[in-house]
């Protein structure tokens, strides 16, 4: 009532019909949901502006489940004493990956700083400068460094760095070498970094540690033909990393949290430290971390749907791009099948690409961008991307059961 006042008093007076009708107007914005689900076309099968890995449907049942009750987040049901909220997932992540504890906080950037505050503050951490990389949203590695308190070390160059430049910058004043996997970007051409096992023996020659930024966090190889290896967090560990830290909602296919795995007193002393409470999860993530871990456990890791789209055959593609072009067709939308190629994005394999087949809207009218708009504003949304000047939809990011909304929503988003 209060803002269609403001807004007379600012222009012309509305009658009594209209004024209510204003009002509910208002109303009805103010209650639609601001996060909606959406339709992701854009074959970017990890894509952060759409929130990443959807779950799986066994952990959002989990997560539903615990959401209308209540849990023993930190009870202890055997002794009836307070417990540990990462009890939930910790035996089943050290079972994975062959770390001796595993934590869990609330995403990637925060396990990083929370593992640097706790075990290397006013202290120097030895970092590569090809190594020094930007996340989504303008956070740098430079500035989690600086917000932990640890002294950055920078050695090498962009494009080349040897073991034997961290061992020269290896001081009484060092904490730790720290080395970045470069997940969401590529330096190619004349290039070189240390292998990880290479830094492992260094530290432990001078006594220091090695922690892993791992990004990504595969627990399973990807199996995809051509598709690049992609560090696993049980490789890491093995190769000598004292924590690695990864997120949960990239390859590991879960929600959105950031892991700590490695040496049993490390993750101890980071659980101590004062940040570990201001970056904890809650209740609904843990709870479907630990659905989405139970499917790699039990050996059914392919019903984790972003590996179901990373292993999706070519044929099966171009069998179901074909359909939604003969539907469109038959609605009057001009449509055509091309072959395409997705993307795994949200910071996982940087460059790879799988095979795809596409369907391109050939209309004329609304334009490919006015098309994107009108798609964007439908319910549901439907999310595409732009080739050559056409609008395309990637089958390998539409979920099953989202065809026959997806076709509407081009329809009518094209007459």
């Amino acid at each position: 009532m209060q803002r269609t006042l403001q807004q007379e008093r600012g222009g012309p007076l509305l009658d009594e019909s209209r004024r209510w009708s204003s009002i509910e107007a208002l109303v009805a914005d103010m209650r639609t949901p601001r996060l909606r689900p959406v339709i992701n076309a854009t074959g970017v099968i990890l894509h952060t502006n759409l929130g990443r890995a959807p779950l799986a449907r066994s952990a959002a049942e989990a997560a539903s489940l615990l959401a209308t009750g209540y849990s023993n987040l930190e009870l202890d049901l055997r002794s009836g004493k307070r417990g540990s909220r990462h009890d939930a997932v910790a035996h089943v992540l050290c079972q994975l990956t062959g770390a001796a504890a595993a934590a869990v906080v609330n995403n990637g950037a925060a396990a990083t700083l929370l593992m640097l505050a706790a075990l290397t503050k006013g202290r120097e951490v030895i970092v590569s400068r090809g190594e020094l990389i930007e996340i989504g949203g303008a956070f740098r590695m430079p500035d989690i460094m600086r917000l932990s308190g640890a002294k950055m070390v920078e050695v090498g160059t962009t494009n080349r760095t040897r073991a034997q430049d961290f061992a020269e910058a290896i001081t009484p004043r060092t904490a730790a070498l720290l080395s970045v996997h470069p997940s969401n970007f590529q330096v190619v051409g004349f290039t070189e970094r240390p292998e990880l096992s290479a830094l492992a023996e260094l530290a432990r020659q001078h006594n220091v540690l090695l922690l892993y930024d791992l990004g990504s966090g595969a627990l399973r190889e990807s199996r995809a033909p051509g598709l690049a290896h992609e560090p696993l967090i049980a490789e890491s560990l093995e190769a000598g990393a004292d924590v690695v830290v990864c997120s949960a909602d990239k390859l590991l296919g879960g929600p959105q949290a950031g892991l700590l795995l490695g040496r049993a007193e490390l993750v101890a002393k980071c659980l101590k430290h004062p940040l570990a409470r201001a970056v904890r999860v809650d209740k609904l993530t843990i709870a479907a971390l630990a659905a989405t871990l139970d499917l790699y456990i039990t050996g059914r890791d392919d019903q984790v749907p972003v590996w179901k789209m990373i292993r999706a055959d070519r044929e099966s593609l171009s069998a179901r791009a074909g359909r939604w072009a003969e539907g469109l067709n038959l609605a009057g939308v001009p449509a055509e099948v091309r072959s395409g190629y997705s993307a795994v994005g949200g910071g996982s394999l940087p460059g790879e690409t799988l095979p795809t087949t596409l369907v391109m809207i050939a209309a004329e009218r609304p334009r490919p961008a006015q098309l994107l708009d009108r798609l964007r504003l439908q319910s549901p949304p439907v999310i595409a991307r732009i080739e050559d000047d056409r609008v395309v939809l990637d089958p390998r990011t539409v979920l099953p059961d989202e065809d026959e909304r997806l076709l509407q929503a081009v329809i009518a988003a094209v007459r």
